[in-house]
Formats: C-alpha cells, sequence, structure tokens
C-alpha cells in the first residue's frame, strides 16, 4: 500500500518537477522481479526488462516521466538466468527494442518488439550449442548496429569472449566472432562483459586472468564486431586474486565519442579513460556509468546501499540494494534502477 501510495503521488506531481527543476529523489518499487536493465531509445523513451523465475518482463517510462507502464510478459524461457549479474538485456535501434537473455543450458535467446507493439522470439544468438553454461552477456546497439558478447566454453572448454552481431533488430545473428581468448586459460570466469556500440565502433570490457590478476580489459572493433584489435589493460594497477570476484564493470560513450569506463578492484572503485591512469572515485561493487553533457555520472554498491555521484561530484544514497543502472532521462535528468530482495528499484534525480 506505502509503494503503492508513493507511486501515485510521484506520478502526480513529477511533470512539475521536472518543469520547475525540483530535486527528486524518491525510491519507489516498479515491480517484483531481478537483475534489471535499461536502455533509452531515440524518442527518449525509456525501456525496462527484469527476470522473474523463468519470465521475462517488460515495462517502459512514458515520455514526461510520470509512471512505469504496467509490467508485461514478453516470453517464458525454460531455466532462465535472473540472478548475480546474469539478467536479460535489452538495447534500441530504429527497428525497435531487443532483448537477449540467457538459460543455464547455455543457450542465448533474443526477442523483439514488432511495429504493431507485439513481441517475438528471434532466433537464438550463440551458433554453437550450450557454451555460456555461466550465463554472463552483455547486448548494445545504436541506431542500426547490435552487438551481443558473452563467456563461451567452445572449443576448449575455457572461458573466452564470444560475440555476434544483428542487422535486423535482433531476428537473427550472423556468425559468431571470437573477441577474445586469453593465453593463461581463461579470462574471468564468473565476472559479466559488458559492451558499447557507437557506430562501427564497439567496445568490448571484461575482466581478464593473466598472472594470477583479475583485472579489467578492453578490446575494440572498428568494424561492427567482425574483427578485434589487440585487448589493452584498463589502469595501471593490478589485483592478485586467487579467485573470482563476480564482478565487472560498466561503460558509458560520451558526446565526444570518448569511452568512460567503471569498475572495481579490491574494495576500491576505479573510473578511468582507456590509455589514462584510473582514479579512485570510491569503495564497493556492481558499477554503472552514465554521461550528459560530457560529464560523467557513477553509481555501485557500499555496503549493501546504492550510492549516486552525479556531475558536481556530489556522493548520495538512494536506498538499499544492489546491481544499479544509469541511464540519462535528458540533460536535467538521471533514472537510476536497481533490485533489493527480489523488487525492482527507480530514482529519478535532477543533476
Amino acid at each position: 500500500m506505502k509503494n503503492s501510495l508513493l507511486l501515485v503521488l510521484y506520478a502526480g506531481f513529477l511533470t512539475g518537477c521536472l518543469e520547475r527543476k525540483i530535486h527528486f529523489t524518491d525510491d519507489f518499487v516498479i515491480a517484483n522481479g531481478q537483475m534489471p536493465d535499461i536502455v533509452k531509445d531515440n524518442n527518449n523513451k525509456i525501456h525496462l526488462v527484469y527476470g522473474t523465475g523463468d519470465s521475462i518482463m517488460y515495462s517502459n517510462l512514458s515520455e514526461n516521466a510520470t509512471s512505469f507502464s504496467q509490467p508485461l510478459l514478453i516470453g517464458v524461457l525454460p531455466h532462465a538466468y535472473s540472478f548475480a549479474t546474469r539478467g536479460p538485456q535489452i538495447a534500441a535501434t530504429k527497428k525497435g527494442i531487443i532483448i537477449t537473455a540467457c538459460n543455464s543450458i547455455g543457450d542465448i535467446y533474443s526477442f523483439y518488439k514488432t511495429g504493431n507493439g507485439k513481441w517475438l522470439q528471434g532466433h537464438k544468438v550463440n551458433d554453437v550449442d550450450t557454451i555460456n553454461k555461466e550465463g554472463l552477456m552483455d547486448l548494445s546497439a545504436d541506431d542500426t548496429n547490435v552487438f551481443a558478447v558473452w563467456l563461451d566454453l567452445r572449443g576448449n572448454g575455457q572461458n573466452k569472449l564470444y560475440g555476434a552481431k544483428s542487422n535486423d533488430g535482433g531476428k537473427t545473428w550472423e556468425k559468431n566472432t571470437l573477441v577474445y581468448a586469453s593465453p593463461n586459460t581463461s579470462v574471468c570466469e564468473c565476472c559479466k562483459p559488458t559492451v558499447a556500440v557507437r557506430g562501427n565502433n564497439v567496445y568490448v570490457m571484461f575482466r581478464n586472468w593473466l598472472n594470477g590478476n583479475r583485472d579489467l580489459y578492453i578490446a575494440q572493433s572498428i568494424d561492427s564486431g567482425n574483427t578485434f584489435g589487440q585487448a589493452k589493460k584498463l589502469g595501471n594497477g593490478n589485483w592478485k586474486l586467487n579467485g573470482c570476484p563476480m564482478d565487472g564493470g560498466g561503460m558509458a560513450i560520451n558526446g565526444d565519442g570518448e569511452l568512460q569506463t567503471v569498475w572495481r578492484r579490491g574494495v576500491k572503485v576505479y573510473a578511468a579513460r582507456p590509455g589514462m591512469p584510473e582514479k579512485e572515485i570510491g569503495e564497493g561493487r556492481g558499477c554503472s556509468v552514465e554521461t550528459v553533457n560530457n560529464k560523467n555520472i557513477y553509481t555501485w554498491t557500499e555496503n549493501g546501499q546504492v550510492v549516486i555521484i552525479n556531475t558536481k561530484g556530489e556522493k548520495k544514497i538512494l536506498g538499499e540494494g544492489m546491481q544499479p543502472v544509469l541511464k540519462a532521462l535528458n540533460n536535467d535528468y538521471v533514472i537510476c534502477v536497481w533490485e533489493d530482495e527480489k523488487q525492482i528499484h527507480a530514482s529519478i534525480l535532477a543533476l
């Protein structure tokens, strides 16, 4: 009852907040579920996907940011992953919205939204069966290019990075491409990779496992994901760890086309541009970054609480939870969504 009342009050006056630039930070519950992901389309509408059991659920935020739509079941994927950074992923192109999801058997499936609003299941993303046993993957797109990336066991049974592109809005997928294979047996086996697409550039960030170090690397393609260059390490420090931290990182591309990254090493959270020294910005895990007017906003989980650093460098606590994800609504407001106790939470903040 309390959450419903908050949402009603929220819907009733947020439009005024946007017009008057009033700071609004209430933590409100969207639905029951796990592992949310969000994307903004060309019409500035925010689209949300999350999992609950074997069900893949969808909702969207209205263009004037007054309410989320009633959650819609877009598909049931038996044995779907929706926990511990393993959840459905969402992207947007001019052709519509695309979602990918993985099951515990190790296969990745896509779903796409038709022009009349109907959701359909696309082809399987992986062209070798049952190779994504960890269920760790990511998805990104720009107006026309779509690319998915995941941990892949094909060939030698060791985790490496593979990817695939779609040229028809997620209906079908091209032949899978090797992004990176570690010379030291495997990449970090339980850390989610991240992908970002801008034009012909495809960036893949992943936690490597070289000489006992669990550091973050970037692999870049300049031909829409057909081939990838040599992977390059982020930051100057190393994290020697005999185990997997189960923590990837976040990426965003700013208006100048510059890649921004945020990630964890030990208990610290760092931000860096490729080729530049890292900057410590806090402590915690589960990081995400967004850019607005070429300024960065960061969020992560610290001591069980979701925190955010805005473009002014101000740090705020949004509420209890984990795995926060950021997306700019416009130049003045950003939305953060996260999971807490199997519920999807959100907060909209003025910058």
